[in-house]
Formats: C-alpha cells, structure tokens, sequence
C-alpha cells in the first residue's frame, strides 16, 4: 500500500487499517515493544482525528449553509408578508413592519426568559455519587490508619 492510499477509503466505503511500521526484528525487550505499540496507537489516532474533522468541517459548513438558507427565506417571507399586509388592510407598510418589528422584539424577550438556566444544579446523580465516593475514600483512609 502506497501512502496516497492509507488514507482513502476502498471502493467499499471502508476506511483501511494503517500499516503497522516495518520491523527488522521482533523487539528486544519490553520498552522497545511497548513504544512500538504506543507509536501505532498514536498513529491510528492521529489518522481517526483526522479523518473526524473532515467530517466536523463538512457537517459545520453544511449547517452553517442551511441556516444562512433558513435566515434569508425568513426575511423574504417577512418582506413579503408586510407587504401583503400593508395592501389588504390599506395600511402604511411602515407601520406594519414596526408592529411585526415589535412583535418579534416580545417574542424574543419571552424566548430569552425561557432559556434562562434554572436553578437546578446540573448533574445532581452524578454529583451525589461522587459525594459518596469521596465519603467512602476518607471512611476508608480513616479506618486504615486506626488499623495500623
């Protein structure tokens, strides 16, 4: 396998396994084995990382298009809809966008309420199970000095 390729996925849609180094020799002792799995590891990591921002960078763009897509529909549906207010009801279309225009001021006060954090702590099993270990440590710690 070339290096052109360890990054390609095949024509199954598979990502390939990266090659491990090639070795003379099986290792002389554990350290060297040991570093040897520990540069292949960080290896097939480097490449998943590389592989997962792609992937982030291609889902983010593609997001970012979809709102940017959604924002201007939106304007032109407000343009439009103040429009066609402004001539079924022979009103000034300035007037009707100042009502609209305050009508989503009272809509975002009231979403900006909504989203506001509680007074919930976050996490509160988690926490409580941590504030047991940590009481299970120190009992533990405290029986085993008594002990000794």
């Amino acid at each position: 396998m070339n290096s052109s390729s360890d990054s390609l996925p095949n024509s199954l849609g598979e990502t390939p396994q990266p090659e491990s180094p090639p070795q003379d020799s099986p290792p002389a002792n554990w350290r060297e084995a040991l570093m040897s799995l520990i540069a292949t590891r960080l290896a097939l990591v480097e490449l998943e990382a590389k592989e997962a921002g792609k992937e982030a960078a291609r889902r983010g763009s593609s997001l970012a298009a979809a709102v940017g897509c959604i924002v201007f529909a939106w304007a032109l549906l407000l343009a439009g809809g103040i429009s066609w207010i402004a001539k079924s009801t022979d009103c000034p279309w300035d007037q009707v966008a100042i009502g609209v225009a305050v009508l989503h001021i009272l809509a975002g006060i009231i979403l900006a309420r909504l989203a506001k954090p509680s007074a919930h702590t976050a996490f509160p099993v988690t926490r409580a199970e941590f504030q047991k270990d940590r009481e299970w440590i120190e009992n533990f710690q405290k029986n085993k000095k008594s002990n000794d």
